[in-house]
Formats: C-alpha cells, sequence, structure tokens
C-alpha cells in the first residue's frame, strides 16, 4: 500500500509540473492528457521545461534531487536546456536532528561520542541528499570532519529506484521518445552510482587514492582519511580550512593570485586525466575550496569524493588523439579513431562521419584559440557519434561533464585562460610515453615478471612439446615460438641500447681526456 501511495504522489506531482510533457511527448493516448489536465487544473505552463522538471525532482525530495543531479551529467542523452536547469540543483537539504546524528554515529563507531572526539559540533557543517557532516576534535588534539549517512537512506533509497525503474519502464513503453532517452540505461546508472555513494568506505578509498596520486603535485590538498573510525555509514577525516573557490573577491583581497590560481586547477585536472586515469568528478564550486593558511597558501582543497572517473589507457589513447587531430582540423582522423574504437557499427562509411565531424567541429575554428572549448568539442564529438548508433561511454561522458566543470571554474576564474595551451603538454607528454625508448622501456619492466618466470621453462616446454604429436601441438608450439622471438628482440633492443649509451659515455669521457672539448 505504501509503495502505491508513494507512486500516486510521484506521478502526481510530475503532472503538476508538466513533465508529461517533457517525458510522454510521443504519447498517444488521451486519458493521460485528461489525466494531467485535471491535476493541473488546465493550467498552461510559462515556465521552461527543465525547470519544471527541476522544481518537481526538488518537490519528490533527496532522492529524485540526486536523480536530477546525475541526469544533468548526461549531455548525451538529455537536451543542454535541461541539463543546464538540473545543475542548478543545490545539493542542500533540512538537517536531521543533533541527537540522532550523535546516536548514529556512537552505532556506528561502537563507542560514546566523549570516548572519541573531545568535542563535537552538533550543527552540522554541511547537509545534502545522502549525508551531513559535523566538525569535531579527538583527543589528540587533531581537528577532522565527521560525515554521517541519513539515517534509513538504504531502505527509502531502494524503494524510491523500485519505483523510478517502473517509471522508465513506462516511459519507455508509452512513449515515441523513449527508445532515444533510454529511461532504463539512465535509471539503471543513477542505481549504480547511489549505491556506491551509500557506502561511505567506498569515500574514503577514493580520497585515500587521489591524496596518494596527488603527493608529488603541491596545487591541491586532499584529507586524510582516519581509517580507525571509518565505517560503511560514517567517516572521520581529516578538517580542511579553505575558502570557497566562488569568493573569488575574497581570494583576490588575500593576495591570492588568481590568473596562476585559474591555470593551476587545469594542471590538476589534466595530471590526474592523463597521467593517473583518476579523476575527481564532481568539482563543482561547492567542492574546491583555496588555501589561506602561510605553509599552503594558494593551494586547491578538495572535497566530497563520492564520485570519481576512471580512464583505460585506451581511453587516454582516445581522448588525446582526438584532441590533437581536431587542433590540427584533421577530421579524418578523428572518424577513423571512432571507427579503431570499435564504436561505429559495422559498414558506417567513414566519409560520411568525417563530414559530419567537419560540419560539427569546423565553426569552433572562427574564434580565438582561448575561446574554444575542450569539453564542447568532446560533446559535440558525442552528439555527432550519437547520430551514427555510436554507444558512448559513460567514463567519458563523465569525463566531459567535469571538463566542463573545470572550464567553466577556470574561465570565471580567468577570463582569458587558454585551455589548449593548458592541455596540450600534457596531452604530447602522453603521446610521447606510448611510443619510442620511453615506451619500450616501460613495457620491459611492466613484463618483467612474465619474462623472469618464462625464460628457464621455454627449454623444457619446447622440448615437451616437441615430444608430443605434431598435429595436436603446432598451434602451441608456434605460438611459445612467437614468443620466445618477441623476447629475444626485446632483450637484443635492450641490449644494444645499454651498449649504446655506454659507449657513448666512453667516448665522451676520451675525448675530455684528450682535450677536444
Amino acid at each position: 500500500m505504501r509503495y502505491f501511495a508513494r507512486l500516486v504522489f510521484i506521478v502526481v506531482t510530475l503532472l503538476r509540473h508538466g513533465v508529461d510533457e517533457l517525458v510522454l511527448s510521443g504519447f498517444r493516448h488521451r486519458w493521460i492528457r485528461s489525466l494531467s489536465w485535471v491535476v493541473t487544473l488546465g493550467r498552461n505552463f510559462d515556465q521552461p521545461r527543465g525547470q519544471r522538471l527541476r522544481l518537481a525532482l526538488e518537490s519528490l525530495g533527496p532522492i529524485f534531487i540526486k536523480f536530477g543531479q546525475v541526469l544533468s551529467t548526461r549531455p548525451d542523452l538529455v537536451p543542454p536546456d535541461i541539463t543546464r536547469e538540473l545543475s542548478l540543483l543545490q545539493d542542500r537539504v533540512p538537517p536531521f536532528p543533533a541527537s540522532q546524528a550523535r546516536a548514529f554515529v556512537e552505532a556506528a563507531l561502537g563507542k560514546p561520542i566523549e570516548a572519541i572526539f573531545s568535542h563535537f559540533e552538533a550543527e552540522p557543517v554541511a547537509s545534502a541528499s545522502i549525508a551531513q557532516v559535523h566538525f569535531a576534535t579527538l583527543h589528540d588534539g587533531r581537528e577532522v570532519a565527521v560525515k554521517v549517512l541519513r539515517p534509513g537512506m538504504r531502505a527509502v533509497i531502494d524503494d524510491d529506484l523500485a519505483l523510478l525503474h517502473t517509471l522508465a519502464r513506462w516511459v519507455e513503453r508509452l512513449s515515441a521518445d523513449g527508445k532515444r532517452l533510454r529511461p532504463r540505461e539512465v535509471v539503471a546508472e543513477f542505481d549504480m552510482y547511489l549505491h556506491d555513494e551509500l557506502d561511505l568506505v567506498n569515500e574514503a578509498a577514493n580520497a585515500a587514492q587521489l591524496r596518494r596520486n596527488m603527493a608529488d603535485l603541491p596545487l591541491i590538498m586532499v584529507p586524510e582519511m582516519h581509517w580507525d573510525w571509518c565505517t560503511s555509514t560514517v567517516i572521520v577525516m581529516e578538517r580542511m580550512h579553505g575558502v570557497p573557490i566562488s569568493q573569488i573577491a575574497r581570494l583576490r583581497e588575500a593576495g591570492v593570485d588568481i590568473r596562476k590560481l585559474a591555470r593551476d586547477g587545469v594542471t590538476i585536472f589534466f595530471t590526474q586525466v592523463f597521467r593517473d586515469g583518476f579523476f575527481h568528478a564532481d568539482m563543482h564550486p561547492g567542492n574546491i575550496q583555496v588555501s589561506l593558511a602561510p605553509a599552503t597558501f594558494g593551494r586547491y582543497v578538495a572535497l566530497d569524493f563520492g564520485i570519481v572517473g576512471t580512464l583505460t589507457e585506451t581511453d587516454k589513447e582516445y581522448l588525446a588523439q582526438n584532441f590533437i587531430a581536431f587542433f590540427r582540423r584533421d577530421y579524418k582522423r578523428v572518424a577513423e579513431l571512432h571507427v579503431e574504437s570499435g564504436w561505429v557499427p559495422p559498414g558506417t562509411r567513414i566519409e560520411q562521419l568525417e563530414q559530419a565531424i567537419r560540419a560539427t567541429c569546423e565553426p569552433q575554428f572562427d574564434r580565438p584559440l582561448k575561446e574554444i572549448s575542450l569539453g564542447q568539442v568532446l560533446m559535440r564529438l558525442f552528439q555527432t557519434s550519437r547520430r551514427f548508433n555510436v554507444e558512448i561511454q559513460p567514463q567519458l561522458v563523465l569525463l566531459q561533464k567535469t571538463l566542463l566543470n573545470v572550464e567553466g571554474l577556470g574561465r570565471e576564474l580567468d577570463p582569458d585562460l587558454d585551455l589548449w595551451s593548458t592541455a596540450k603538454p600534457f596531452l604530447e607528454r602522453w603521446m610521447n610515453e606510448q611510443v619510442g625508448w620511453r615506451a619500450i622501456w616501460r613495457r620491459l619492466k611492466d613484463e618483467a615478471p612474465l619474462y623472469a618466470k618464462l625464460l628457464p621453462e621455454l627449454p623444457r616446454l619446447l622440448h615437451h612439446r616437441l615430444a608430443a604429436p605434431q598435429q595436436q601441438d603446432a598451434p602451441l608450439l608456434a605460438a611459445l615460438l612467437r614468443e620466445q622471438r618477441r623476447t629475444n628482440r626485446l632483450l637484443s633492443m635492450l641490449a644494444w641500447s645499454g651498449a649504446g649509451f655506454l659507449g657513448g659515455v666512453v667516448l665522451a669521457r676520451w675525448l675530455l681526456h684528450y682535450g677536444f672539448y
């Protein structure tokens, strides 16, 4: 019964805000239109469709607010006017009572608050749809932030997700645009993201990985996790002090170099993407602060690690080569990269895809280089690919959304920011690492354990296989011989490289000794 009542409330709320016109635009049956007219008292909606959808999601509560935020990260599925409006959703909801927060922390950590903290602030400093944050102090004097999952969230989320899955099936069945909008796919992706966020240990692990990756880059600080006090529902981390990056006037008054801050933000992002393949995917101004402490003055402070993106070497190669080909106006190469990635259906004509990409990207070059948006370029490539039934990879869409955030933030700080000049060194460095001696040496190091195990066994394996029936073992023998030749070539290359290097050193020392330099 409670499921039915909740479903009715959801449907009535959506109809009241006219969301049926958005998701059921091709629905032919008249009864849903009549029901919508009755619920809305026949009113005409003056507000844009994106705004009506945002207001409806806000009315439906925290889970639907979070759904709207995730939906705003999918410009490949949702029209731009709607994603822009959904990106305005504020991740703040009324906090739950302080007494409840204390009880929940004590239950999760297995001790009274006083046994863990010398001070615990009852009033939360931030309250979001999934959790809220309290400041506290450990008994050894360290200041910490305590993130607490909202009580009862799992049951509420599971109920609402079940209803969302049902609504998605209805939309896909009843709407002429159902297949194009792919509502079930959107809800399934949201389901995955949300359940990851429900386990706060995942967020703590993301923060620890990012902190380790950024340890040698003195531009950003990531809070340390106190693992003794981290559970799936409560995590305790180092308290970070900083000024929200959106308060530009305050930062400028404090003496922060705003233009350098913009360049540093882009450097941080591209380091995470092209060096580590692991990036903070929720870099909106609410999650970024700037330190004013003398020892760390002007550094970024990263917060909230519930959403991160990961990229494989294949993903990075696709991105790097696409960007480079785009700025060379080599649209044929961009089309070929789509084919080589395996995302284009068999039979796609390269020249047609090349022409579509040219028509999409060429207008970008009518403006100064510093005004070209890499995020917009990537989004247009995705949209063009969609016309050719290319299946967009979720991790690249998440990257594109984050890149748009970084670009917007960077250009808000410095309108003259040239993102390409900042990105180019990272792209070139990545490309250099994929070819030449660096790549050979890296691959040798990566495969050294395999060679160390395989080489001593090769003679015995060859003897055993040669003694076996020829027809049965011919393919395996051929594979072993190929592997041995490959290993021999790599070892020979390494030996000749080492000999050449030593020879060069000896020759240089001889020339220096006899005064030729």
